[in-house]
């Protein structure tokens, strides 16, 4: 199954929930428009364009971006560089954007974007020529009120940087009349360097965020689970910077990560004797292994995290999945838990940092065996609202501290997990149907504004 048809899976089964919850979208004739239209993207945009390479041929590059409602504010959504990019997987990302920005409360819409690359090939000149070209493809579709895109997987602050120049220089003349806000234009992107007016606290929110949303779910069911409170064991697979900071943000805490990896491979560690804890990895030292090799286009590290084998031992992605643990977080791309890996997932709790690591038939296996899921749409929200937060301060002229950024990250997210939480608990539902009834409820009244 494609992603996109999981997504709309998620949403029949969501639209269930809601009509049963007796919530704001639970008539029925209403209920039924709000589905109709998440059903349908309100547009989608394929491009292609050239792109000169270093030994001076022209490559043509095909680019995508959907955008899915604007019903509650401006399209949101980011950007990946990846071989695999198609429509389908970007309709479905840019789908679980919309419902992502209805849970966490901010006034967005979903989009999603793309270009079916393996950047890691290019150079830093190729890279940058690509990053331009794709928005000089995209044109007006873009832009502070119109659709805000961000980094995704394999983009990061400096491809923001060089986006949002090119945003400048293809509009000098809505740029220079907006003279009441003459740094509006920045909000054209988000996830930027701080210097071209990026927030602090944008590249650690979605990993620190998502452990906001795990400590406020382990206090609701931690016990049930048999979690510990402190010493519980995380497994992580993805160590680019979701994946780093929520290790970061997990070791911090009080988690002993004890595995990780990326697209290479992973390590896990392993107690010296059964009656000891496995030790737990030290995700800076791992990074610096991944950086001791240096970095492909000035973006990419050509080291993994296989380099730190010192520090554990080497396995496949797939043995890290089913690596025990008490919380396993995904943190890479789509449909990585089946239904195959499911059956042999020997975790209690699984923390969706990646969008839509599990599909439909994964998710029913671990309902079976009780292993709750905490969604995307909510655990990995922390991103997409510190961009709310990092927009906000370009349209207002403002620059906010870390700590106030981060605290008011921590204070949003608290409430939606607890109201997700209580949804959850009340209708005897997962916290995915949970979630996107709760996004139903909102979408259902700001299509009534």
């Amino acid at each position: 199954m494609n992603p996109w048809q999981s997504a709309l899976r998620q949403l029949e089964a969501a639209a269930r929930v809601a009509s049963a919850k007796g919530g704001s979208a639970s008539g029925g004739k209403e209920l039924k428009g709000v589905i109709a239209r998440l059903r349908i993207p309100e547009r989608t945009i394929e491009v292609q364009f050239p792109v000169e390479m270093d030994n001076g041929t022209t490559r043509l590059f095909h680019g995508y971006r959907v955008q899915h409602s604007n019903a509650r504010g401006p399209y949101k959504g980011g950007i990946r560089f990846h071989p695999n990019v198609e429509m389908d997987e970007v309709r479905a990302l840019a789908f679980w954007m919309t419902m992502k920005c209805a849970v966490a409360g901010i006034p967005f819409g979903g989009a999603k974007g793309g270009v079916t690359v393996d950047p890691k090939t290019l150079s830093a000149g190729e890279l940058e020529r690509l990053s331009r070209a794709y928005v000089r493809a995209l044109g007006a579709n873009i832009g502070p009120h119109v659709d805000v895109p961000a980094p995704d997987v394999n983009t990061n602050g400096q491809i923001m940087g060089w986006m949002l120049d090119e945003y400048r220089r293809a509009n000098p003349k809505s740029i220079i009349l907006n003279s009441k806000r003459s740094q509006e234009w920045r909000a054209a992107f988000t996830g930027k360097p701080i210097a071209m007016g990026g927030s602090a606290g944008r590249e650690q929110a979605t990993g620190y965020g998502g452990m906001v949303v795990l400590r406020e779910v382990l206090h609701a069911m931690g016990e049930k689970l048999g979690i510990p409170k402190r010493g519980a064991t995380v497994v992580i697979q993805g160590f680019g910077n979701v994946g780093y900071w929520a290790a970061r943000a997990a070791a911090d805490a009080g988690f002993r990560v004890v595995g990780l990896s990326d697209s290479r491979g992973g390590i896990v560690t392993r107690a010296p004797s059964s009656k000891l804890q496995a030790p737990s990895l030290n995700p800076a030292l791992v990074l610096d292994c991944k950086k001791e090799k240096g970095l492909v286009a000035g973006c990419y590290c050509i080291g993994t995290v296989c380099d730190a084998t010192p520090r554990g031992q080497r396995v496949s992605n797939e043995q890290l999945l089913t690596t025990p643990c008490d919380v396993l977080i995904p943190a890479a791309l789509e449909g990585v838990i089946t239904g195959p890996i499911v059956k042999n997932i020997r975790a209690k709790i699984i923390l969706e940092l990646a969008n839509g690591p599990t599909t439909p038939e994964g998710e029913v296996i671990l309902r079976k065996r009780g292993i709750p899921v905490v969604p995307d749409v909510l655990a990995n929200s922390g991103g997409v609202t510190t961009s709310y937060f990092e927009w906000l301060q370009n349209v207002r002229g403002e620059q906010w501290s870390e700590e106030v950024v981060l605290a008011k990250l921590a204070r949003l997210l608290r409430k939606q997990a607890r109201e997700v939480l209580a949804l959850a608990q009340r209708k005897r539902c997962t916290l995915r149907d949970a979630a996107f009834a709760l996004a139903l409820d909102r979408w259902a009244t700001s299509m009534r504004v």
